[in-house]
């Protein structure tokens, strides 16, 4: 596609400034929209392997991500009560070299500061929420909420669960509750004292999960997250204060090593756990979809992002090689929706490494250079 189309990414999360970059690499004029007044050090951690490692790579910003976060000694699953392993994956080198690269915990806000050093300056425009976007025979018109608007060629949606691109081409629908809530915390491992636990683990069980890892080399931050049955949620999509006496009272039973993990957490925080039913319209003339906007998915598989900087690897390559847009964006769902799929039905099912896995398919495969078919 012409070097000269302009592209307005609307969202600067982590598929959003993935496929900026990427762009703008191969020379595309690119500017990332992004409601937020600023970025700021919140969110929490965020489980990636070799398969956004490799993406990463092109862009030059492996050892940043590898040197901020930590690259666990391996994942573990264990029995809720009994403390049992149920699996574990062991990340030594010999594992690096299958998949082709590392698996990395690192806090979310960390890699989203890594992401936005090979943008060129000014290409973040903040304080600008999507009012509406309009067709013109000169291409599509984006109108923001702070009164600015502009033209461009093309517009990737990469804003998220509650997408404002979706909306426009979709029709507006609420994201689905799924009856979970998220209590989660991340606090100074040195509240840990002398209690010695692995670098990523994952506790099972009957009806809830924790997850529990460092974020950091130092191993000087630990990040804590339940998934909990919840039977309603009446807020939005934003967390509301939790205390540590809910959190631990919710995994009552769990094994002691577990329980002090959780009452070492400070400032708890607790989300609702939502996703989206599975629906593959994800482009309408010069418009695209990457992310959370377009296939959510539950966070059990510790996917979401994956999911999101594989597609914005995948998207950029196919409106580089690509003739016109829609060429681009049908090859480019094609590529994606198999995969994205089966992620969704793996997150739903929540059995994921639970015991012995297949899982070369998902941390062997590279966006970067896997074969493209051609589009159905």
């Amino acid at each position: 596609m012409d070097r000269q189309t302009r592209i307005a990414v609307v969202g600067g999360g982590l598929a959003g400034l993935t496929v900026a970059a990427l762009l703008q690499r191969n020379g595309y004029p690119v500017a990332v929209y992004e409601q937020t007044p600023n970025f700021s050090r919140i969110g929490a951690g965020i489980i990636l392997g070799a398969n956004v490692a490799k993406v990463l790579r092109s862009l030059g910003l492996e050892p940043s991500f590898t040197e901020t976060g930590i690259r666990p000694d391996a994942f573990v699953s264990r029995a809720w009560d009994s403390g049992e392993t149920l699996y574990e994956l062991v990340f030594d080198a010999a594992c690096e070299a299958r998949f082709g690269g590392p698996f990395v915990n690192i806090h979310r806000a960390d890699l989203h500061r890594i992401l936005q050093t090979p943008l060129a300056p000014g290409t973040i425009r903040f304080g600008h929420r999507l009012a509406g976007l309009e067709e013109t025979p000169g291409g599509i018109t984006l109108t923001f909420d702070n009164g600015a608007s502009t033209e461009v060629d093309i517009v990737i949606g990469a804003d998220g669960i509650r997408s404002r691109v979706r909306d426009e081409i979709l029709g507006h629908e609420q994201p689905r509750f799924i009856g979970r809530i998220a209590p989660r915390a991340v606090f100074p491992a040195e509240r840990l004292g002398d209690l010695a636990i692995r670098d990523c683990t994952k506790w099972w069980g009957p009806d809830r999960h924790v997850l529990v890892y460092y974020m950091t080399a130092r191993r000087d931050e630990v990040y804590v997250m339940a998934a909990i049955p919840a039977d309603r949620w009446d807020g939005d999509g934003t967390p509301i204060p939790g205390t540590r006496d809910d959190f631990v009272s919710a995994l009552e039973g769990f094994h002691p090593e577990l329980l002090r993990a959780a009452e070492a957490a400070t400032d708890v925080s607790v989300w609702p756990i939502m996703d989206r039913p599975r629906n593959d319209t994800w482009h309408k003339g010069r418009v695209v979809l990457m992310g959370d906007a377009c296939h959510a998915v539950r966070p059990f598989m510790a996917a979401g992002g994956s999911m999101a900087i594989e597609d914005a690897a995948i998207l950029h390559r196919c409106i580089v090689e690509a003739t016109d847009t829609e060429a681009a964006f049908r090859r480019y769902a094609a590529n994606r929706i198999p995969r994205v799929a089966e992620v969704q039905r793996i997150s739903i099912a929540n059995t994921w490494m639970h015991g012995p896995t297949e899982v070369d398919w998902f941390f062997a495969y590279d966006p970067s250079t896997a074969p493209l078919d051609a589009a159905a």
